[in-house]
C-alpha cells in the first residue's frame, strides 16, 4: 500500500481568510490524494509549534510571517510552499493575493459611487498592508484625485498602550477628513474599528465617509454598524494552488513559478458603501439602474428610458462623469459577474450566461474573450 504523505499546515484558524486557505487545500486533497495532516490551532503571527522541531514529514504549507517559523522550516529541508507576502524565506515558492489588484478593485468600487476624494487606513508594520495601500494610492493618483493616508504615531506602529489610545488617534484622523469621501481599510478588522469610531463621533456612514474593507469576513462584516462592504480574496483558490505546487514539489518536480499571485474575486456591497456620491442626479439614476438590472438583459435604450433623458445628452454626461459609455458600464458589470461565478462556482457556462444577463452562452463567450483576451473555460482553469 502506498504510504500517505505527511503534510504540516502552519496556517492560523483565527480568521476567515486563513480558513478559506485551508478549505482550498482540502479541496485539492479530495480531488487528488489524501494527505496525513499535522496542524495545531494557532493565531496569526504565532511562533513555530514545538512539535515541528522533531517532526519528520514530507511537506509544509505555511504562512511564514516571522523568524521563528522561518527558522524552524528552514531546518526541516523539505518541500515548502509559503502563503504569506512577508517573504522571510525568498528561496521557496509562494502563492498570495495580488495586492495591486486589491488596490485597483478598491478604487474602482469607490469611484463607481462617484467619489472624488479618497482615504486609506493601513497597518504600516505589515508588508501586505504596505503593498495594498501603495496600490490604492497609485490608482487614486493616476485618476487625478487626492488621497488622505492614515499615519499613526511611531509608537503605535509597533504597539498600542490601550484600545482607547488607538481609537483616539483614529478619531482625530477621521474627524479631519473632508465629507463625501471613499475610504479603504486594508482589512476588515481595521474597518470595523473605523466604523465603531464613526458611530461614537456621529460621523455618518456612508453619507460622510463610505468605508470598504478587505477579506469579506462574514462575522466581522455583520458585526459592523452599518454592515461592511468588503473585497473578497480568492482564499480557496490560493489554498488549492499552494497544495498543487506542494504536491509537485513532493514528487521531486520543480515549481513552474516561484511567485503566483491570485486576484481577488470581487466585492460584496453592503450598507457601508451603498451610496452614489454623484451630484448629477440623472447620472446617479443611470448608474443605479445599471447596477440593479445589468443581469436582466438590459441595453442602453432601457437605461435611457429609465432616466427619461435624451440619449445623446445622457451618454455625453455619463461618459464625462463615469469615464465609460453606458454600453461599457453594462458590459463591465456583466464581465465582472462572469469572472466571479467562474472562480467561485461550478455552474455551467450556460448557467453563468443566464445569471449575468447574456442571451446565451455563445454571446457571453464572445464578450468575455473580447474583454479578457481568454475564453471563459481557460479563465476558470487559471490559464
Amino acid at each position: 500500500m502506498k504510504p500517505t504523505k505527511a503534510v504540516a499546515l502552519l496556517i492560523e484558524t483565527s480568521n476567515s481568510y486563513a480558513r478559506s486557505l485551508l478549505q482550498g487545500i482540502a479541496s485539492y486533497m479530495h480531488e487528488n490524494e489524501l494527505w496525513s495532516i499535522y496542524m495545531t490551532e494557532v493565531e496569526r503571527g504565532a511562533p513555530a509549534p514545538s512539535w515541528l522541531e522533531n517532526w519528520h514529514g514530507d511537506g509544509v504549507i505555511a504562512r511564514i510571517e516571522n523568524n521563528s517559523v522561518a527558522t524552524a522550516i528552514a531546518k526541516l529541508s523539505i518541500p515548502t510552499v509559503d502563503v504569506s507576502v512577508a517573504r522571510p524565506l525568498p528561496e521557496i515558492p509562494y502563492v498570495e493575493i495580488d495586492e495591486e489588484a486589491v488596490g485597483r478593485m478598491a478604487f474602482t468600487h469607490l469611484r463607481e459611487r462617484g467619489f472624488e476624494q479618497f482615504a486609506v487606513c493601513g497597518v504600516p508594520r505589515f508588508r501586505w498592508s504596505q503593498l495594498r495601500q501603495a496600490a490604492f494610492v497609485q490608482q487614486v493618483a493616476q485618476a487625478g484625485f487626492p488621497c488622505h493616508c492614515y499615519e499613526p504615531s511611531v509608537e503605535s506602529q509597533h504597539y498600542v498602550e490601550s484600545i482607547e489610545q488607538e481609537r483616539e488617534q483614529l478619531a482625530q484622523w477621521l474627524l479631519s477628513l473632508p465629507h463625501s469621501i471613499g475610504l479603504l481599510a486594508v482589512y476588515d478588522l481595521k474597518a470595523q474599528q473605523i466604523l465603531d469610531v464613526c458611530r461614537s463621533f456621529d460621523i455618518r456612514v456612508p453619507e460622510q465617509i463610505a468605508v470598504l474593507g478587505v477579506d469579506n469576513d462574514d462575522v466581522l462584516c455583520d458585526l459592523c454598524t452599518p454592515p461592511l462592504s468588503s473585497i473578497v480574496p480568492a482564499g480557496k483558490r490560493i489554498g488549492h494552488e499552494a497544495a498543487r505546487i506542494l504536491d509537485r514539489l513532493m514528487r521531486g518536480e520543480s515549481p513552474e513559478n516561484m511567485c503566483t499571485l491570485v486576484e481577488p474575486t470581487g466585492t460584496v456591497t453592503r450598507q457601508s458603501t451603498d451610496i452614489l456620491a454623484i451630484e448629477d442626479k440623472d447620472i446617479a439614476m443611470a448608474v443605479r439602474f445599471i447596477r440593479d438590472h445589468y443581469c436582466d438583459g438590459i441595453n442602453v435604450n432601457d437605461v435611457v428610458q429609465a432616466v427619461s433623458v435624451a440619449r445623446r445628452s445622457l451618454e455625453s454626461r455619463f461618459h464625462e462623469c463615469v469615464g465609460r459609455t453606458l454600453h461599457q458600464e453594462i458590459t463591465r458589470r456583466r464581465i465582472d459577474r462572469v469572472c466571479s461565478l467562474l472562480k467561485e462556482t461550478d455552474l455551467t457556462l450556460a448557467q453563468i450566461a443566464k445569471k449575468s444577463g447574456y442571451q446565451n452562452e455563445e454571446y457571453m463567450s464572445v464578450a468575455f474573450r473580447c474583454a479578457m483576451n481568454v475564453p471563459p473555460g481557460r479563465y476558470r482553469k487559471g490559464n
